[in-house]
């Protein structure tokens, strides 16, 4: 009997607890609640930002809900920290900027979420009307900076999904600074020719998922900065693009490193790169070690995969000199496909940091249905498996 008691106390507690959770989640509705206008004309900026305040401020759960229809927002700021931990910014709508000449202004974010704790961002259609700045900079007028779209700046918990960002300006979604963020079945979209706008960047972060997307755009799909550690990838389609690169590293003398980075079952097709790791032809105490690129198709890529330790697009403070960023431990298995190139393996590794412990198993890359070739500079490993090209790799450095 006793036992049965306790049984029964358990469930009714269970079902208290669940009745005052559901009790104090909130919706709070940006148009019904806080006035905001779906016409695409009105500035809703205040009207988001009482939402989220009131969101932050909740003791349970909270949703932002944004209706279907075009809302304007000049640059944003939605800060943490939060008594609410469960947040969820559901949004049905079109999101747009100004496009005057006030736009964005001086500011390098277009929607930033700060130092939040536990929050999903779900759903979306971002349109960062980029084409303005990017036909300026093709011109080489003075040109603003310009702006990010999405960015997470020390979160924590975070799940971004079913989102769409496109013709952003710069970068369309950036993790800065944070840990444990999913970034789960997003669509990415730029012209070929945009520049500098990454789908995806990554840096100063660990724990950082990014899962089944379609990124096209004219960056790196991905893009993996300094200080980023424990990154796992997995079912990216990219194209065009300049594929998933770790890099650029060592523009500063003094970096955090990468490491633990895994790369699986990703798809590029007519990308300027593949798996690519980039660091500036200057010294630096940074590195990238531990790094897995497993099962990846390429479809008439420029580099199917390489690593360029002689980065320097301006040709400032660098020619001349050596990277001294250290690559270590990284391994290309399962790579399959055809480049554009007949060079399909390039390994281009500082003369002063040789590239130590390469592993190759199972690469085959045709260039114009005939065998690819691979070229090495300063570039230790081994190779196993069927290998198209052959391996140029050394067995030690001389």
């Amino acid at each position: 009997m006793g036992n049965s008691s306790n049984l029964l106390i358990m469930r009714l507690i269970i079902i208290l607890v669940a009745l005052v959770q559901s009790l104090s989640a909130k919706t709070l509705n940006v148009v019904a609640d806080y006035g905001a206008k779906a016409d695409g004309v009105s500035d809703n900026s205040a009207s988001f930002l009482k939402a989220w305040k009131d969101a932050c401020s909740t003791a349970g759960e909270a949703t932002v809900y944004v209706p279907s229809g075009q809302y304007l927002l000049r640059p944003t700021l939605f800060s943490g920290p939060c008594v609410c931990t469960n947040i969820t910014v559901q949004v049905d709508g079109k999101l747009i900027p100004r496009t005057d000449s006030e736009g964005y202004g001086t500011s390098s974010y277009w929607l930033q979420f700060q130092g939040v704790k536990g929050m999903t961002f779900k759903g979306g259609y971002l349109d960062g009307k980029g084409s303005a700045l990017w036909s300026c900079k093709a011109g080489k007028g003075m040109c603003p900076d310009g702006a990010r779209t999405l960015v997470f700046q020390k979160v924590r918990d975070v799940l971004v999904t079913g989102t769409t960002s496109i013709n952003s300006q710069l970068f369309h979604i950036v993790i800065d600074g944070s840990q444990n963020v999913r970034v789960d079945r997003v669509d990415i979209v730029a012209p070929n020719a945009s520049p500098n706008t990454d789908g995806i960047h990554v840096e100063d972060s660990t724990g950082v998922t990014l899962t089944n997307s379609n990124i096209g755009t004219g960056d790196d799909c991905i893009s993996i900065g300094q200080g980023t550690q424990n990154l796992w990838i997995e079912g990216i389609k990219c194209g065009p693009g300049h594929g998933i690169s770790i890099g650029s590293l060592g523009k500063q003398a003094v970096e955090p490193g990468v490491q633990n980075v895994t790369v699986k079952n990703v798809i590029m097709t007519g990308t300027q790169n593949g798996l690519r790791i980039k660091s500036w032809a200057r010294k630096s105490t940074g590195f990238v070690k531990s790094v897995l690129f497993d099962g990846a198709t390429m479809n008439n890529v420029d580099y199917p995969i390489i690593i360029d330790q002689y980065y320097c697009p301006d040709r400032i403070n660098c020619p001349g000199q050596n990277s001294g960023v250290k690559i270590s431990q990284v391994i290309y298995s399962n790579v399959r496909g055809t480049s554009a190139t007949q060079v399909a393996v390039l390994f281009k590794c500082s003369p002063s940091s040789w590239c130590q412990g390469i592993r190759m198993s199972n690469v085959q890359l045709s260039y114009r249905g005939q065998p690819s070739t691979a070229s090495c500079q300063n570039a230790i490993g081994t190779a196993s498996g069927l290998m198209v090209p052959q391996s140029c790799l050394q067995l030690s450095s001389t």
